[in-house]
């Protein structure tokens, strides 16, 4: 027989902090999927941002040899010197830099690094500002929130690819301003913040010295449209820019959770978090992370040109489909129609409206631009594709939402 179970003690509670945390919208939504799926219903979902491909087949190796060769116990806080210089080497090399393996720290993915950095450059309730970009990865502002800062949005457009635009940035400034967030290649919108753009966003900032950047660059090896480009490339941007990038995304490791960032003043303080947090990232991980960046890029590079092909194949798609308008994105593996035309002629009130009714009505899965944040005033109604689905899949699911568009045009 169980036990009884204690009445609620309604004298506890849970602090402001932890009632003010976001979540990632891309998670809540899989859960309503695969309780749909769980059902019989048959759901093409194209709302998760990971690689549909396996772990290279080295790497994998890499991770079995590391199990077997005993490597099961704690690292350095920093990560093994042998990872730290594989990324030092690898950031360095893609960004025409110099990046010193002691100024790198290797962490349970790249996500942490988003929290560890808003805490490390703003004061809890000092209103410290950290502009960041919207529509964004929700983790943003979720993270600003929680520790106290001031979340300070900058909008990404439509008409301009869904970059900011420069002078928007420099209005955004303030004597309280602590921190800059940059995604490029980006997430939700797959836009890329192009030569020109960090040109100037890095003559702002030389008039702001007290100003960090965050340049979130996970998806840099998936940018399609010519070279990546870094602010920490420009003139007097490496020492204030915190580089931040991982294995995730380019060699499809999603769940062995590495990610690394680069920069040398606060590489220590990023240690002590990890010491404070995590202890270490898997050591198994670390040796398969030294594997991928090290090892053949064949099957890295082919992940990438399938994903090109796979973009050029949706774009094509959704631009057939009724109330439906896509821009070619730059880079990522995400696509950003505007169906503000789909909503009106399916007399859906909003994009959140369109995102059920394509579930529950087309069966596929699609987040909404809301689950990025505050709509983009002007820009109209969005949804998400993460286009990291098999050709087929991308097929399957675009014909059954043009099926649902002409069956519900008023």
């Amino acid at each position: 027989m169980n036990p009884p179970l204690d009445p609620p003690n309604t004298a506890l509670k849970v602090s402001r902090r932890g009632e003010s945390l976001g979540t990632e919208n891309a998670f809540v939504v899989l859960a309503e999927v695969n309780g749909l799926v769980r059902q019989g219903r048959d759901i093409v979902s194209f709302c998760i941002g990971q690689p549909d491909f396996p772990t290279p087949s080295n790497i994998q190796d890499a991770g079995v040899a590391a199990i077997r060769g005993g490597k099961h116990g704690y690292t350095p806080s920093a990560g093994i010197d042998e990872l730290r210089a594989a990324a030092a080497r690898d950031m360095g090399a893609r960004r025409g830099l110099d990046i010193a393996p002691e100024d790198v720290v290797v962490g349970a993915g790249a996500k942490p690094f988003i929290a560890y950095t808003i805490a490390s450059v703003t004061d809890f309730g000092a209103n410290d500002e950290v502009i960041y970009p919207v529509p964004g990865f929700p983790i943003y502002e979720s993270q600003i929130i929680a520790n106290g800062a001031v979340p300070v949005p900058i909008y990404l457009r439509e008409s301009r690819d869904f970059a900011f635009d420069p002078n928007e940035l420099e209005a955004s400034i303030t004597p309280q301003t602590k921190l800059v967030i940059l995604n490029t290649p980006h997430n939700p919108t797959g836009g890329i913040l192009k030569r020109a753009d960090l040109e100037a966003i890095a003559e702002i900032l030389r008039r702001h010295p007290q100003i960090w950047v965050f340049a979130d660059e996970i998806y840099s090896r998936l940018s399609y449209e010519g070279e990546f480009v870094s602010l920490a490339q420009f003139p007097g941007m490496l020492a204030r820019t915190i580089i931040s990038d991982g294995a995730s995304k380019t060699w499809a490791m999603t769940g062995w959770r590495i990610g690394y960032i680069a920069n040398h003043t606060l590489a220590p303080v990023f240690t002590r978090w990890i010491t404070n947090t995590d202890s270490c990232a898997s050591q198994i991980s670390q040796w398969a992370a030294v594997e991928a960046i090290n090892g053949s890029q064949d099957a890295a590079d082919a992940m990438r040109a399938s994903f090109l092909e796979r973009r050029d194949l949706i774009v094509g798609l959704l631009n057939d489909v009724p109330g439906f308008a896509c821009k070619t994105p730059g880079g990522a593996f995400y696509a950003w129609p505007n169906v503000t035309e789909a909503c009106k002629q399916s007399g859906c009130e909003d994009s959140e409206e369109l995102r059920k009714r394509l579930l529950y009505e087309a069966g596929v899965a699609v987040l909404a631009d809301i689950h990025f944040g505050r709509r983009v005033p002007g820009d109209g109604q969005h949804i998400r594709f993460s286009y990291a689905a098999s050709p087929a899949m991308i097929h399957a699911g675009v014909e059954r939402i043009d099926a649902f568009m002409r069956a519900n045009v008023r």
